[in-house]
């Protein structure tokens, strides 16, 4: 594509993105809970269309070459991918739980289970390509100290004779296959000579003979005739693949070579652009500094001249993280600074002598509404509401900056895609006024000091401490730091060398084949709950992980998300998709499995600080990938004999304290990875593990896909000869690992060289399967069982429930708004109001003990903080 394409492909998509925006504030109003499948519908539109923009924006920001529009760019990629992580958690709260079935919904808007992909943006690997190297590399170089100088094996000699007497074999065995084959050509021959004379020459006249030979040769015509037109149509309807792959090929390498050489032209305008920035922000300093300078001080003194007039003192002046001077005039000319002053004074004696008469009336009317809202709570139907977003106005800024400065822009003043200097101009002149008004603020409050004294003779005022609400938390106290004298290369070569930090495997997240749900609604409208296929699987892991690793920018504005629960049978590719995720980001991969921890950092205290050093190194060293194999091991129910030796409880407390710890910006994730959910106490798995992932056995789209994919990938075309329909169909009950592993016994190097004589049949694969234990409905259903009653829709069911009976004991009042948070005054428990957690993020253990222990923290904790916050949000 050229650059016009990618510009116009821009614009496009700036208009899409103005219609998203004019649906944003409807979505915010509250909706009656009876309203539900059709406010599910309005996100569901919303979050696919936010998706395709998604993709359009990283497209165009991975080719666009000009460096201004890709600063903008990527603000507006950055936005979009946050927004379309906030529609996902909005879905889940509509739908009571993490797969949606919306085939009803790409079929109104005429869209393909392709739109529906995530697209994972490209910048996440390219910016940090050279970190994940060198980063690699130390890696190998601590490893290739760790293994011993392998010895370079001897093999025992062979005799002279012996090896004759093998050569000899060989060489005798392959002249008897030859004259085999040669003796049964011989005898074929005779036999038909034979037949020959028996049955007697039958002579044709030549007529009859070039009859017999024109119907034999029309008759291979029209078979073959008829045989090319049925493959070119099933070429055509994408039944059969095209036979000119090289071709296909050969185009796609020479598209990847042409975004290889827009990236490398990037590279260049970017350093110009960088050395440019340098140049036009010393030129700004040099010639207009002095001018601002002057003009500030002269502002600044207007204002205290003033204020003294007006009020009889001289005003605070703002502190430095208030914003200093900028706080206060933002712009603005000395008449206006003076016009707000005045007017600053008068509501002040408006709002004294209203306070004075109101106070009586508030105390009544308090009352009043009080008995009111007692009376209307039994009547007051649950609202669904969306919160204001924190995405949408950083993509509002965006598309403003684009309609102003670069919608109107005609491309034809800059054809090499170089920078603006006039838009590059502005950018610097405010970063430079904002560092000269840091040095006026410093001359300016000296200044003050001396104007006190001399005209006032007052000394300098002390600054008042904000004053604290009695019984909240601002904050979250603060980890100790066990290990303040080591380096993180120390730590990190530890663990390395402990073996807690493992290099991974390089798996791209596309690889975990799967096909969409076709059938998700038509399930769900005759009341059957449809199972997560596996392309749902590996849209969640690329919401839930992916995105939120890939870019700070992104996890700061995404709702917090710090652990995830892959569920599953064995087979089912949960460590493949652990690799995934970082490869996808190029993050770090930390091991904690129980089985990984036998005789590591043994102790009291040993547990505590191994978790502390991996939590560190993932922080400081972030993106990172936390792994817990087997995580059923870490909450057992009752500790098997044969896992007392490794106690694989022994992290559990420490590991819950340092996930409470990651905050928002703290790129690290945990991801825990079970076959066997059910030994686990569900309880303190559910308060760890804010996402439970189940993964059922593949249906059938998904079985016919991973069939096909799988024999593509060994270099093997599929011929008419293979019914992959029927692969898919007798191989009900088999796990993507069973087909791989049938795929890998047929598929021998032998059996390839006979692939032209011999084409492959569906047969062949069955004799692998039955080899094989497949996972039974039984079990998969008993798996099902287990998670759906402990968790309820990924932990929401129930919590809902529960918000719901607190309102009714006024612990929450009717119609609060959905999805916020409320702190416990002790800091330990979180609370959310409507479709989201109450009571912590366990809330999956006995109903009856678990639903009385909530509601007492919630009438407890959460009546007045909940008023506070409503009133606050008016």
């Amino acid at each position: 594509m050229s650059e016009g394409a990618y510009q116009r492909l821009w614009e496009s998509s700036h208009v899409t993105l103005q219609e998203l925006l004019d649906q944003e504030q409807p979505l915010l109003e509250p909706v009656p809970d009876r309203e539900r499948q059709s406010f599910q519908y309005r996100l569901a539109s919303l979050y696919l269309h936010y998706l395709g923009l998604l993709r359009r924006f990283d497209t165009v920001y991975d080719q666009m070459v000009q460096p201004q529009k890709r600063r903008l760019l990527r603000r507006l990629l950055d936005g979009v991918a946050g927004r379309v992580l906030e529609l996902k958690d909005k879905l889940v709260r509509a739908d009571l739980c993490e797969n949606h079935c919306l085939d009803r919904v790409l079929q109104d808007l005429k869209f393909t289970p392709a739109d529906l992909e995530v697209p994972i943006p490209k910048y996440f690997l390219l910016e940090q390509s050279t970190t994940v190297r060198e980063r690699g590399l130390i890696l190998a170089e601590i490893l290739s100290r760790l293994e011993p100088v392998s010895s370079q094996k001897s093999f025992t000699g062979m005799r002279r004779t012996e090896a004759i007497i093998l050569v000899q074999k060989a060489e005798r065995a392959r002249q008897g296959r030859l004259r085999a084959t040669f003796m049964r050509e011989i005898r074929r021959d005779e036999e038909q000579d034979r037949r020959i004379r028996e049955d007697g020459w039958h002579k044709f006249s030549q007529g009859q003979a070039a009859v017999t030979i024109q119907k034999v040769w029309k008759g291979y015509l029209q078979r073959k005739r008829t045989q090319q037109d049925r493959r070119m149509e099933m070429e055509f309807i994408g039944m059969l693949p095209s036979p000119n792959q090289v071709e296909h090929l050969s185009i796609i390498s020479q598209a990847c070579l042409v975004e290889d050489v827009r990236r490398l032209h990037q590279m260049e305008k970017e350093e110009e652009f960088r050395a440019a920035m340098v140049k036009a922000h010393d030129s700004l300093v040099e010639t207009e500094g002095p001018d601002m300078k002057e003009k500030m001080k002269e502002q600044i003194r207007q204002w205290f001249i003033e204020c003294h007039d007006l009020t009889g003192w001289f005003p605070d002046y703002p502190d430095v993280s208030s914003g200093g001077s900028y706080s206060i005039f933002a712009d603005k000319t000395p008449e206006q600074v003076r016009m707000e002053l005045e007017m600053q004074v008068q509501e002040n004696r408006k709002k004294e002598q209203e306070k004075s008469k109101e106070k009586g009336k508030d105390e009544k009317e308090k009352k009043k509404k009080g008995k009111e809202e007692k009376a209307k709570k039994g009547e007051v139907d649950a609202v669904l509401q969306v919160l204001p977003s924190k995405c949408i106005p950083m993509i509002s800024a965006g598309h403003e900056e684009y309609l102003n400065t670069w919608k109107n822009r005609c491309e034809s003043v800059h054809p090499s895609q170089n920078y603006d200097s006039e838009t590059l101009r502005e950018e610097k002149r405010k970063e430079v006024e904002q560092e000269i008004r840091i040095q006026v603020d410093e001359l300016m409050r000296q200044e003050l000091r001396n104007l006190r004294l001399a005209v006032d003779k007052e000394e300098e005022r002390p600054l008042r401490a904000p004053k604290k609400t009695p019984g909240k938390k601002t904050g979250k106290k603060k980890e100790k730091d066990l290990t303040p004298n080591r380096s993180v290369e120390s730590l990190y070569e530890e663990l390395v060398i402990s073996g807690l930090l493992r290099k991974s495997e390089s798996v791209a997240l596309k690889d975990y084949i799967g096909d969409f749900l076709y059938l998700g609604s038509t399930l769900s409208l005759a009341k059957k709950l449809p199972m997560p296929s596996l392309f749902d699987i590996r849209q969640n892991v690329a919401l839930y992980a992916v995105l939120r690793l890939g870019s700070p920018d992104i996890h700061t504005m995404a709702p917090l998300i710090r652990s995830i629960l892959l569920v599953g049978p064995s087979g089912m590719g949960k460590k493949m998709l652990v690799k995934a995720v970082c490869t996808e980001t190029g993050a770090n991969l930390f091991d904690l499995s129980p089985a990984n921890l036998l005789g590591k950092y043994p102790g009291r205290n040993g547990a505590q600080m191994m978790v502390h050093i991996v939590f560190k190194v993932a922080r400081l060293l972030q993106p990172s990938v936390i792994w817990i194999g087997n995580a059923e091991k870490n909450f057992y129910k009752k500790i098997p004999k044969e896992d007392k030796e490794m106690d694989p409880k022994r992290i559990k407390k420490d590991l819950t304290k340092a996930l409470r710890l990651l905050t928002p910006g703290d790129r690290v994730m945990l991801i825990g990875t079970t076959s066997r959910p059910q030994l686990a106490e569900m309880r303190g798995l559910c308060r760890v593990y804010e996402r439970i992932l189940f993964m059922p056995r593949p249906d059938y789209a998904s079985r016919y896909v991973l069939w096909k994919r799988m024999i593509e990938a060994r270099g093997i075309q599929p011929t008419q000869h293979l019914d992959i329909s029927a692969l898919a169909k007798v191989s009900d009950g088999y796990t993507p690992g069973h087909i791989l592993q049938a795929i890998q016994s047929v598929l021998s190097e032998r059996r390839f060289l006979q692939l032209s004589k011999r084409p492959l049949v569906a047969s062949e694969f069955l004799g692998q399967l039955v080899k094989l234990d497949p996972v039974y409905r039984e079990e998969e259903e008993s798996l099902k069982k287990t998670i759906g009653e402990n968790v309820r829709g990924a932990q929401l069911g129930r919590e809902q429930e529960i918000t719901r009976k607190c309102q009714g004991f006024g612990a929450i009042p009717p119609g609060f708004p959905e999805g916020l948070v409320l702190q416990d005054p002790t800091g330990q428990e979180e609370h959310e109001t409507q479709d989201g957690p109450v009571g912590g993020r366990g809330g999956q253990a006995d109903q009856g003990e678990e639903e009385k222990e909530v509601m007492a923290k919630a009438c407890r904790h959460l009546r007045l903080v909940a008023w506070d916050r409503a009133v606050a949000q008016g």
